[in-house]
């Protein structure tokens, strides 16, 4: 099972980065997870996706017209269920919190999109909604509350600077530990490359994990000879980014050294989609043994 833990489909271009072309739809996602991708010489697809808006779209209130505070939010999400209704199968509803909406209506939120519309990760993009992770505890607090009391992975957005910088989360991360903070794009994004400090985080916080997206192919072989092999999971950052890329910066690690580290395929499988599969109570599966099997299953799930 492949799991890409960062995907962004919308029915309007992206409001902040103003991507070029059309609408990047659920539907144009999907076709795009089906590949096939070559993964150690045989056909994959990526069987699941964590879907949220665009970041840029949950920021633009003037966008919005006269909507405010709760209304704001479902406006944001409302692409994002509908999608997650129409492919259950494929996609995984994540939420945005963003605290400018009111506090207290993002808490009800959280809790509303987890029981009755069944997402399973909510996202917290610090310098999009323009706040420092330390520093704005009152605003934090009641949101991570509520995902701890939910059991709910938090994905962080991580690399930019002032506010997405990784280590500004670490008071939070240590104040609720049995919350799965995962570190998005692994701390590399227009604003630095701070891929260090997600390594380091995840190797002394139990609650850390590094999502591969954005990270460089070198760093990563170097971090994963050394973290937990739990620890580890696929994302792509799709749009802007296309996911074949960051699949193969983790079947790279199959390779002989010094580009490799001679990984095992059972192990590539956690990073790709089982780590987090177990996260959220699916089922795990192995990766296909040879062509055959792998195209069979290809077959097996059009």
């Amino acid at each position: 099972m492949i799991i890409d833990t960062s995907c962004y489909p919308t029915n309007l271009v992206d409001l902040a980065w103003r991507h070029d072309g059309e609408p990047f739809t659920g539907e144009r996602l999907i076709k795009m997870m089906d590949g096939p991708f070559t993964i150690n010489g045989k056909p994959r697809r990526i069987d699941k996706a964590f879907i949220q808006p665009p970041q840029g779209n949950t920021i633009y209130t003037w966008t919005d017209g006269d909507l405010n505070g709760r209304e704001s939010i479902d406006a944001y999400m409302a692409y994002t269920v509908e999608m997650v209704k129409k492919y259950p199968d494929r996609l995984i509803g994540c939420f945005v919190y963003n605290p400018r909406c009111g506090v207290e209506n993002g808490v009800e939120a959280i809790e509303y999109y987890a029981k009755e519309l069944g997402f399973k990760m909510v996202q917290f993009q610090a310098n999009m909604h323009a706040y420092r992770p330390d520093r704005a505890l009152d605003w934090l607090r009641p949101a991570l509350k509520k995902c701890a009391e939910l059991g709910l992975l938090v994905k962080l957005h991580t690399g930019d600077g002032p506010y997405s910088i990784p280590t500004e989360w670490v008071p939070m991360i240590k104040e609720f530990p049995t919350v799965n903070f995962i570190m998005a794009h692994f701390g590399v994004q227009t604003g630095g490359v701070y891929c260090f400090e997600p390594f380091q985080m995840a190797m002394d916080l139990p609650n850390v994990y590094c999502e591969s997206g954005w990270c460089l192919q070198s760093r990563i072989v170097e971090f994963t000879k050394v973290l937990p092999k739990h620890k580890v999971l696929f994302g792509s950052d799709t749009p802007p980014n296309e996911p074949g890329m960051w699949l193969r910066l983790l079947e790279v690690l199959c390779f002989e050294p010094p580009q490799g580290l001679n990984l095992d395929e059972d192990t590539l499988e956690d990073y790709l989609g089982n780590n987090v599969a177990r996260m959220i109570g699916l089922e795990t599966t192995p990766p296909p043994r040879n062509l055959e099997e792998a195209q069979l299953r290809l077959a097996g799930s059009k």
